[in-house]
């Protein structure tokens, strides 16, 4: 097994992969919800991520589906404390954006659904730039010290706006960004490499990636046109955005350093993430057991400087 990480100064270890929770009551009933906790946990992991909008985007649901999912799944099982527990604010209609007040009725709302007193990292899903970075810090703070959270992370900052929360918490002694959760995978490396990873290397940030398979067109499930009915929710857009000279090509990188290690492509690509410097845990999603099985053994695939250097020229723009 591999060596547990730091989320930035946190004193919070996970191992390198986290569960994504945006798939509890959408693509997985609660049953199997359960079922998928219990083996990402038995498994010796523990970073699961959530946020309070999961998942108001589906017709028939109005959000808090995940969160409340997981409160009852704490109740059930009795693992609370064998998880490492993520969610985030800002991004749900019922509790939009960044503001004092919002972020105090959010967090009680939060954790009264996971059914726990403390929620370990609690992000910012999206900037606010309409509140002050010191308003969020120090509403932030707040919680911090009444025991509500334990540490602060950024979800979908820029660089920019990443270093100016940064320096505010330098400035005015208030708590830091202690992770960033940035899109980043093999195809979509630039929104992260040309200003973020700079950011979050230099201030020692943890780094938890979403999107870490690209939709799941680097398990390879996608190649063609054709594809695109595998999957009547997302199909079409995968293609159209995927697949083309440079995605194809990176497919290509994927097969031939999975077949080295009688690995599958998805197992790579998360294997690379794992991989790059001051990435803590790629967030991973799945709706069946077998899947997520799978998915893990990524962490156990020791990528090579050749294998690293090959999958990243395949990947270049």
């Amino acid at each position: 097994m591999t060596a547990p990480r730091e989320l930035g100064r946190s004193g919070l270890k996970v191992l390198p992969i986290a569960f994504g929770g945006n798939v509890f009551g959408w693509g997985a009933d609660e049953k199997t919800s359960f079922a998928l906790l219990d083996a990402f946990v038995d498994a010796g992991y523990s970073l699961v991520d959530t946020a309070d909008v999961y998942s108001a985007w589906v017709p028939g649901n109005q959000g808090g589906e995940s969160e409340t999912i997981l409160g009852r799944w704490f109740q059930r099982s009795g693992k609370r404390d064998k998880v490492v527990l993520a969610t985030k604010v800002a991004k749900w209609a019922e509790h939009p954006g960044l503001s004092s007040d919002n972020i105090t009725a959010a967090v009680e709302d939060s954790l009264r659904r996971l059914q726990t007193d403390v929620i370990d990292l609690y992000q910012a899903h999206e900037d606010d730039e309409s509140t002050p970075l010191e308003t969020t810090l120090a509403a932030f703070g707040r919680l911090i010290e009444q025991g509500k959270v334990r540490a602060i992370g950024a979800s979908n900052y820029s660089a920019e706006r990443l270093q100016a929360a940064l320096k505010v918490s330098a400035d005015y002694k208030l708590p830091r960004y202690e992770t960033l959760q940035p899109e980043y995978n093999l195809y979509d490396r630039a929104g992260y490499e040309s200003g973020l990873e700079a950011v979050a290397r230099e201030h020692g940030l943890g780094v938890i990636s979403y999107y870490s398979l690209a939709s799941g067109f680097l398990s390879g499930k996608y190649r063609s046109a054709d594809d695109a009915a595998k999957s009547s929710s997302r199909g079409s857009s995968v293609v159209a955005r995927y697949v083309n000279p440079r995605g194809l090509r990176i497919l290509q990188a994927l097969d031939d350093v999975a077949s080295t290690y009688n690995a599958t492509a998805t197992q790579i690509a998360i294997a690379w993430l794992i991989a790059r410097p001051g990435i803590t845990a790629p967030i991973v999603s799945a709706t069946r057991v077998e899947q997520l099985r799978d998915v893990l053994a990524a962490a156990q695939v020791g990528l090579t400087a050749d294998d690293i250097a090959q999958l990243e020229s395949a990947s270049a723009a």
